[in-house]
This record gives C-alpha cells, sequence and structure tokens, in this order.
C-alpha cells in the first residue's frame, strides 16, 4: 500500500492568531507564552489588539522578535507572523 503524502504546512495566511496582546502590552507572561508556543510551532500569528498599541507597530512588533529570538515573517496592520531562528 502506498504511503500518503505528508500534509503541506499551513501557510501563514491560514493560521489563526495563538496569542493576542492586549493594554499590558509585552510582560514577561507573554514572551513565556510565546515561548512555549514556538517550541511546538515552527510559526505562530500574533495580533496586537488595538489598546496594546502606544506609538509605533513596527517597532512592537520588532521588541517581541527580539524578546523571542525570532525572526518577523510577514507583519500587516495589527497582526504579524514570527519564526524560530534556524
Amino acid at each position: 500500500m502506498p504511503k500518503k503524502p505528508a500534509p503541506a504546512p499551513l501557510s501563514h495566511h491560514q493560521l489563526e492568531p495563538a496569542l493576542r496582546i492586549g493594554k499590558a502590552g509585552i510582560t514577561e507572561e507573554t514572551i513565556k507564552k510565546l515561548t512555549h508556543i514556538l517550541k511546538k510551532n515552527k510559526t505562530v500569528k500574533v495580533k496586537f489588539l488595538a489598546s496594546a498599541i502606544q506609538d509605533n507597530k513596527k517597532q512592537l512588533a520588532e521588541q517581541l522578535a527580539d524578546s523571542t529570538n525570532t525572526k518577523i515573517v510577514h507583519r500587516v496592520g495589527f497582526v504579524v507572523v514570527l519564526a524560530r531562528k534556524s
């Protein structure tokens, strides 16, 4: 019997946000949760709620990527997709 092909990985467009960041912003707990999620998944989608944005969405996304040792794969609006560094 032939083997079934492995399922194709989801593109970042198909991912649901695994984490939502609200008015508390990027906290130690947020970083711990995201690190835990990244241990299981190579990529993760994070949504910033409007209350989380104080100044600049781009800076907030870069701060999150730096804090979790990930790279930004895609960023649009209030959503950022992060991937583990190889």
